[in-house]
């Protein structure tokens, strides 16, 4: 029997019969049906995916971005309110900014996820905030090595080789398991992430859209960097020739 409407969903500190928490229920509702973010490890760095909505036809390109930099060894795609995103990216880059100034290196991936993941889960325990309707994925590049980390809107975080979050996040893991990422460069995962995003997106119930991509890797000088234009629109040529062979067979 479902609980919802009868009070339980009004505070984050108020659990159903069931045990659950219907406000933090509902941000992941609000990430489900955002954009696809995607974030993969290659054998020589990490690649950034996103599929950004086009709201209006008149909305300037690069405008609203999802794929973001906190520091120079790190960036975080951002999936769901977009404001609530942009909060997160602030205290994301504070956390850094602190971290180098107290310790004199730049921080580890581990350390800011949990961070983040930290202050996330603090916005689920008191009645007078609520939760952030946003999942990020981070890309960090140290001395301890590449590595991906995402933080859910319950303040969980997990780290993994290859992730997808947003509306297509079931399809591209399927695609993204297919892949033998420690055997792909950057280059070639750019070709694979657009591939993916243009499989998952739906042209009879989405928008159009625009891909964002970013990288870090010895190309990039080991910053987080967008991926350049050409590089970008090889990666949609690629894509879009791909999706033509599925729909001939």
């Amino acid at each position: 029997m479902s609980s919802i409407g009868t009070g339980y969903d009004l505070y984050t500190t108020s659990y159903s019969p069931d045990g659950r928490v219907f406000q933090v229920e509902y941000a992941n509702k609000a990430v489900e049906s955002s954009g696809t973010a995607l974030a993969v490890k290659c054998k020589d760095g990490l690649v950034l995916g996103f599929e950004k909505l086009v709201l209006s036809k008149m909305l300037c390109e690069g405008t609203c971005r999802r794929l973001l930099t906190v520091d120079n060894h790190v960036g975080i795609a951002v999936s769901g309110m977009l404001a609530d995103g942009r909060q997160l990216v602030n205290r994301a880059r504070d956390e850094a900014a602190q971290y180098r100034e107290f310790y004199g290196h730049p921080i580890p991936g581990k350390v800011l996820a949990e961070r983040v993941a930290g202050f996330v889960h603090a916005y689920t325990m008191y009645w007078s905030v609520r939760p952030f309707g946003v999942s990020v994925l981070i890309a960090t590049k140290d001395s301890d090595g590449d590595s991906i980390w995402m933080v859910e809107p319950s303040g969980l975080t997990y780290s993994y080789s290859g992730c997808a979050i947003g509306k297509g996040k079931q399809a591209s893991k399927v695609e993204l398991e297919k892949l033998k990422l420690t055997e792909m460069t950057c280059r070639e995962a750019a070709k694979e992430v657009a591939r993916i995003i243009y499989s998952v997106h739906d042209d009879v119930k989405d928008k159009e859209f625009e891909l964002e991509l970013s990288w870090i890797c010895q190309e990039s000088g080991n910053r987080h960097q967008l991926v350049p234009k050409d590089i970008v629109a090889e990666a949609e040529e690629y894509a879009k020739a791909a999706l033509d062979e599925d729909m001939d067979d």
